[in-house]
């Protein structure tokens, strides 16, 4: 914030140092006051004093702190009569200083209750806070005695000596602060560094770590809470299946939380898109893992849907905006006139999904998909499956495998009718298998990164042709509904002409598709296919297999509790030992129906096949030999023949 805020007016830049006696300082303060001042090493610096201040500062939050846990801080002042608001951001200080956001907004007598949601500070409390009542969590008296900075008459910031009271819990315990604060205006910062730097020396001040807020938590044993622990998210080569599924979602679980104030805020649009790609990739993890998976991931994956649908329609106006931005600025005034109107009703349909959005975050429907992953997660895989218990790098590479001829099936299907819907559903096909390689990267130790980085380089491109497609065909909608009638010629014009711009590049990117496509099959899947292969043909023969037994009892419908021996393998196959599963896939299925050109979000039903099919207790079998329960064959993965 700071680099890009050095300009902006809702930027503080403040100095806090603590000091055991005020006294000294005072003292130090007279010597460079009025007609006798001692000469300072800033030519032309005055130190102005001015009248003293009694301020009262109420901090207010809602009760499960959604102001602090988005790292902000909201206080009510009262000075003069007068009330104010103030919304600032908690970010650390560095030597004592600290650069964080700081805007004020005036208050009625009502207080917060008649807060303008217009305003600077109002609509950020809206969007954090939502319908919650906010509560006073602290109350802060401070008395303040000021000293206007000034260089060659110009104000460039203030210097206080703060003795401020914290008033801590029921019983109204206090706690003492006496500090020295400088802020100044942010294009004086370096000039006013030698001065400050001279005061705390001189004075015997220490950079303070902690703002006045912090502090009084801290005294009064309160901590804002931070995300919940969902459990441990590191993945080895001797991670199990079910290890590796709940660590995988828990990392995206914990990243999409840690996008809700970002996302609610809405001031960096990178913060939505980063909780949407959370959802899409919690939602492959379930679909990847459903064998090792409770019943309940299949709701909760529904309801991420629910969520993401939200997320990209905003993401979607978001893309389409910026786009509109870059463009204008090459325009000729009236083409610019035409855009800018365009650009208005795109950002009025903005705000309607946005407002759906923090309506959906305020649901009970979210609360409940929030609490229902957090559960699941926490409690971690069950440790009665075998699928679960098997290792990890035994069975991924066949679930890769077959996300990779998914993804192959649809390359050639687009390849061969060039329409959008198919290459959209390459698209979906590609993001599935990134995401298996990603989740497995920590078995391999990273080494599965050229493959990956050229599947993001493939998806990149087909994610710019849905995004074309997608903006495209929201200007066609716009045309034929009462909203379009309104516009003037020149943006209708300008709207044609957009389109056409949408539908080129999305051409381009088509002729682009075929070599891209060749990543699919070239040198990097070979490396991380043999890679895959020598793993798992050294983890194989730890598999642990049923007795003789505990087969019988399955038969006859009876499931052992004994635990499996070790089988020492002597065969020389490389199996995949994916228990109780078939290794011959059912066909894919083809999606029906168009593909929503509105709905970037929206995917065909996932891929059924062996991966889908749930593991019974203590099922396993000898590589390469039939299946006790069913007579079919565990087999290693199988390499796929480039077609011509």
């Amino acid at each position: 914030m700071s680099a890009q805020g050095e300009s902006r007016t809702d930027i503080e830049v403040e100095w806090q140092l603590d000091a055991l006696d005020l006294r000294p300082v005072e003292r130090w303060l007279a010597l460079r006051t009025g007609p006798t001042a001692v000469a300072e090493s800033i030519p032309g610096l005055e130190i102005v004093p001015g009248a003293p201040k009694r301020l009262v500062d109420v901090y207010v939050d809602t009760e499960d702190w959604r102001m602090g846990r988005a790292g902000y801080v909201l206080r009510v002042r009262r000075r003069a009569g007068r009330l104010e608001t103030t919304l600032k951001d908690l970010s650390t200080a560095t030597k004592g200083l600290r650069r964080r956001l700081e805007v004020t907004q005036p208050l009625p007598a009502s207080g917060l209750s008649g807060l303008d949601r217009a305003g600077e500070v109002g609509w950020r409390v809206e969007a954090l806070a939502g319908a919650r009542a906010l509560n006073q969590v602290l109350e802060v008296r401070t008395r303040r005695r000021p000293f206007d900075l000034a260089i060659h008459g110009e104000r460039v910031g203030e210097l206080a000596l703060d003795d401020t009271v914290i008033a801590i819990g029921h019983e109204r315990r206090r706690l003492r602060l006496t500090r020295v604060e400088v802020e100044v205006q942010p294009a004086w910062v370096d000039a006013m560094q030698p001065f400050v730097e001279r005061l705390r020396r001189e004075c015997g001040l220490q950079p303070a770590t902690l703002s006045k807020f912090e502090a009084g938590l801290m005294a009064a044993g309160i901590g804002i809470p931070g995300p919940p622990d969902l459990g441990p998210v590191g993945v080895s080569p001797d991670s199990t299946l079910g290890e590796l599924a709940y660590r995988v979602l828990r990392k995206e679980a914990s990243a999409m939380l840690a996008r809700v104030p970002g996302t609610r805020l809405g001031e960096d649009i990178e913060s939505l898109h980063q909780m949407r790609v959370a959802t899409r990739r919690m939602r492959a993890g379930m679909d990847m893992f459903a064998s090792v998976l409770p019943v309940r991931a299949g709701r909760l994956r529904a309801e991420l849907g629910w969520l993401a649908a939200l997320l990209g329609e905003v993401r979607d106006l978001d893309i389409q905006l910026g786009r509109f931005d870059d463009w204008t600025e090459e325009m000729p005034g009236d083409h610019r006139e035409a855009l800018d109107e365009l650009a208005d009703l795109l950002a009025g349909h903005r705000v309607q999904a946005r407002r759906a959005l923090l309506e959906a975050l305020d649901s009970r429907r979210y609360e409940r998909l929030v609490s229902g992953l957090v559960a699941m997660l926490a409690q971690g895989p069950s440790s009665r499956s075998t699928a679960g218990r098997a290792p990890a790098v035994v069975t991924m590479p066949e679930l890769i495998e077959e996300r990779h001829r998914a993804a192959r099936k649809a390359a050639r299907r687009a390849k061969r009718t060039g329409a959008a819907t198919d290459y959209h559903r390459l698209r979906i096909r590609c993001k599935r298998l990134r995401y298996a390689l990603e989740f497995a990267s920590g078995l391999y130790d990273g080494e599965l990164k050229g493959f990956v980085r050229q599947m993001t380089r493939l998806q990149d491109a087909l994610g710019s042709m849905q995004d074309a497609a997608v903006a495209s065909s929201r200007l066609q909608v716009i045309a034929l509904t009462e909203e379009g009638a309104s516009l003037s010629r020149a943006a209708i014009f300008a709207m044609g002409g957009v389109a056409g711009q949408y539908r080129s590049e999305a051409e381009h990117l088509l002729g682009d598709m075929p070599e891209l496509v060749q990543l699919l099959q070239g040198k990097e899947w070979k490396r991380a296919r043999s890679l895959m292969e020598l793993r798992q043909k050294a983890a194989a023969p730890l598999v642990r297999q049923p007795t003789a037994a505990s087969a019988e009892a399955r038969q006859i419908g009876v499931v052992g509790r004994a635990r499996p021996a070790l089988v020492n393998s002597t065969s020389s196959s490389l199996a995949t030992s994916r228990p109780g599963v078939s290794p011959r896939p059912s066909p894919e299925p083809e999606m029906t129906g168009e593909v929503s050109p509105l709905g970037t979000d929206t995917e065909s039903a996932p891929v059924t096949s062996e991966a889908s099919v749930p593991a019974t207790e203590g099922d396993s079998a000898p590589l390469g030999e039939p299946h006790p329960a069913n007579g079919s064959t565990i087999t290693p993965i199988r390499r796929q023949v480039a077609p011509s």
